[in-house]
């Protein structure tokens, strides 16, 4: 049977068909526990928790000043052929997680709304929520050094790991299918424990370490309880 009610307009727009909701531009923000620490507590987080540089991974004197546990590890690191190369075989055999978690004050509507999601359309819910990007805006003015000029491109990325009440640790990766279980611990270790660490980000360190020569850049936050 042929449409007899021709096209849908939308009554905001005009338009044939409804627009898709603004795509958000964000200023790459530094990784300083000043900035990652604002973020949270604009978005909601409980004021009890704050960022901490993590300037060593073996070195126990330097550990020692990181107050635990320690519920999530954030690394920076420049995107290479390594990284690439390592995203893509995995994700072929990657499932795709419908996710689940207990949402914060400011994102339990954006979480709540995310979940029933499939990836792609929970990346275009992030990317126009106005509450991220104020939350965003506020982080950006933070920090030892100048934020770079919206829209300006950048060469690094952000991963975390975290562990689970199944006391699983998981990488969780943007660019990734999904996120990827690397393996159980100790139910009393936290993330920046030996075992955690040699399932997480020292593994993930080591291959990018050997892909590029010996060459290593990063930068790593640990989120945990606050020294304020």
């Amino acid at each position: 049977m042929a449409d007899t009610e021709g096209p849908k307009v939308d009554p905001h727009t005009g338009n044939d068909s409804p627009s898709p909701p603004a795509r958000q531009t964000f200023i790459p923000l530094e990784n300083n526990p000043e900035v990652m620490t604002k973020l949270i507590h604009v978005l909601g987080l409980s004021p009890t928790l704050a960022f901490h540089d993590v300037y060593s991974l073996d070195d126990p004197s330097l550990l020692a000043f990181i107050p635990r546990p320690v519920y999530a590890l954030l690394l920076v690191f420049p995107v290479t052929r390594t990284y690439e190369a390592m995203r893509k075989a995995e994700d072929e055999s990657l499932p795709t997680y419908s996710g689940s978690g207990t949402p914060s004050t400011a994102l339990a509507n954006l979480i709540e709304r995310a979940l029933p999601m499939d990836p792609a359309s929970r990346a275009q819910l992030i990317e126009t929520s106005p509450e991220i990007a104020q939350a965003h805006a506020v982080a950006a003015n933070e920090g030892d050094t100048a934020a770079p000029a919206m829209g300006e491109g950048v060469d690094h990325h952000f991963v975390a790991f975290i562990k689970s009440a199944e006391s699983n640790v998981w990488e969780l990766d943007g660019r990734r299918k999904g996120p990827l279980n690397r393996g159980k611990v100790d139910a009393e270790d936290d993330v920046l424990a030996e075992k955690a660490l040699d399932l997480g980000v020292r593994n993930f360190l080591k291959r990018e370490a050997e892909g590029q020569g010996g060459d290593l850049r990063f930068s790593l936050l640990a989120l945990a309880p606050s020294m304020d």
